[in-house]
């Protein structure tokens, strides 16, 4: 080891045991615990596990904490679909948990002999480290089949001292702060030629740097009155109900806001289980809740223009109809579409015949004019993409309306994790984001982050808000992705020199 940094290393039984005790403790950081202060701990553990290892027993040390943090955080995947996904895209997850962790223990073993100074191995060992961990959330959110951008340390800081800091820099940027801080904790315990009290002062000095940071200012450009509504339909994939029953859910638990004065009404994804631009009488249902409430109406729906199939949000108008369409660009592979549907049958025949309908791709812009008013508009797992974020601010987006349908989870993490996004995006864009859900979790939350109005899960309910709106750009929508490549090509060309340290033999 270069200079006199402290040579730790745990048995290798012992390290497998921690990375396994630390996915769980990085899970409890996430909702629905929420005990965000855990998510550093859990990333300290893992490079804690990961000191003195090699690739091979990075790797499989990397493995067993994705394997426990990922069957953990996403076993609401069990509830309507079984073990076989669930572990399909747990494992998937977790082979680049794999990854990522291996090419870190690479790093944390062979940086000493690249920076050999102590003040070396502080400012830089940290940020690589950081670097690579924000470079396998980038690729893993992206790829393969539009990727899956869940399970994100920043996802974890929704109601943390750190989560305004998404103002800044982003998602991205933000998990590269959670895990520098992270490994500069652990890199100081490694450090025995530093004092105690300056080592504690360094990591203590870290953590009110960043706090320091001030909040990006809401910048208000105006206001709108609005109604969000939650049916408490049973609108699950695989659900039987009734033709138009998630549509009637809907309808009555609208017509107690009648006489009220909105700007306009939006409904959940799938609120209309008939397509009501096919349907005279859907429509019909539509034309009289947008004349009675004097308002636009924005509704989920499943649309069929052609061949294809569509999950799609309507702008509707009485007498007009859909004077506006958006048609999902994210759908779920495995969920909405099957990909690659003759390579995968063979594996699990059964489950591959459960998504019998593929949706479309949508090609719309994400953005519906509401009588001058502009609005993002994310279906489901829309709010996850990074890009289609940026889209909408792109398109002047003034306020995002975020239609989802949680009822095939149950009350499981999902619609509370789902939330956390929302309410990071209202951050993170300075907009307010309404999510709105069949059965919950479904809320108002104010460009600060701060939740204006909600509503008690499985049951029929509305808020109905004045709202702010923002033309404000926020940095971390100037930057677009700018800092995820950036800190992510630090951690690449780190590891880029540590594999050449550990190709040169090593001095006597």
């Amino acid at each position: 080891m270069g200079g006199s940094e402290r040579a730790f290393s745990l048995p290798l039984w012992a390290s497998v045991l921690v990375a396994a005790g630390a996915g769980a403790i990085l899970d409890a950081g996430f909702p629905d615990r929420d005990w965000w202060f855990l998510a550093p701990v859990g990333v300290a553990l893992m490079l804690l596990a990961l000191l003195g290892r090699s690739l091979g027993t990075g790797l499989l040390v990397g493995l067993v904490a994705g394997l426990s943090f990922w069957l953990i955080h996403i076993f609401w995947i069990t509830l309507y679909l079984g073990l076989v996904p669930w572990f399909a895209l747990g494992g998937l997850q977790s082979l680049f948990f794999a990854a990522g962790l291996g090419f870190t223990a690479v790093v944390l073993r062979h940086g000493p002999r690249v920076w050999p100074s102590s003040w070396g191995r502080l400012g830089l060992l940290p940020v690589i480290v950081a670097g690579l961990w924000t470079a396998r959330e980038a690729i893993s959110a992206v790829w393969p089949y539009g990727g899956f951008a869940w399970g994100r340390v920043a996802l974890s800081q929704s109601e943390s001292p750190f989560g305004p800091l998404v103002a800044w820099v982003g998602l991205s940027g933000l998990s590269f702060i959670v895990v520098w801080l992270s490994a500069l904790a652990v890199q100081l315990c490694r450090e025995p030629d530093l004092a105690r009290t300056l080592r504690a002062g360094i990591g203590v000095g870290a953590v009110a740097l960043v706090l320091a940071i001030p909040a990006w200012p809401t910048i208000q450009s105006g206001t709108i009155r609005l109604a969000a509504v939650q049916g408490n339909a049973d609108a699950g994939l695989f659900a039987e109900y009734a033709p138009g029953q998630i549509l009637q859910d809907h309808t009555s638990a609208t017509l107690p806001l009648l006489g009220e004065t909105v700007d306009f009404v939006v409904w959940p994804e799938n609120a209309s289980d008939i397509d009501p631009t096919r349907s005279a009488a859907a429509a019909q249902v539509l034309d009289y809740i947008s004349t009675e409430m004097d308002a636009p109406l924005i509704t989920g729906t499943i649309t069929r223009p052609g061949d294809t199939y569509f999950n799609s949000s309507l702008l509707w108008k009485a007498d007009r109809g859909a004077v506006d369409v958006y048609d999902k660009i994210h759908p779920v592979p495995f969920a909405e579409y099957m990909p690659d549907r003759a390579f995968w049958r063979p594996f699990a025949p059964d489950l591959i015949d459960l998504i019998g309908r593929d949706y479309g791709i949508g090609t719309r812009d994400n953005i519906f004019d509401i009588d001058g008013v502009l609005a993002g508009i994310a279906i489901c797992f829309d709010i996850a993409d990074d890009q289609l974020v940026r889209e909408m601010i792109d398109g002047n987006a003034q306020i995002i309306l975020a239609q989802t349908n949680n009822a095939d989870f149950g009350r499981t993490d999902e619609s509370v994790q789902q939330l956390a996004i929302a309410r990071l995006r209202a951050l993170e864009t300075s907009r307010t984001v309404v999510n709105i859900s069949t059965v919950g979790s479904s809320a108002i939350i104010t460009p600060d982050g701060q939740t204006l109005d909600s509503l008690p899960t499985f049951t029929a309910g509305a808020m109905v808000q004045t709202v702010p709106l923002s033309d404000a750009v926020t940095p971390a929508m100037l930057a677009g992705r700018g800092v995820e490549w950036l800190v992510s090509g630090l951690g690449l060309a780190g590891l880029a020199l540590c594999i050449g340290a550990a190709r040169r033999p090593r001095r006597r």
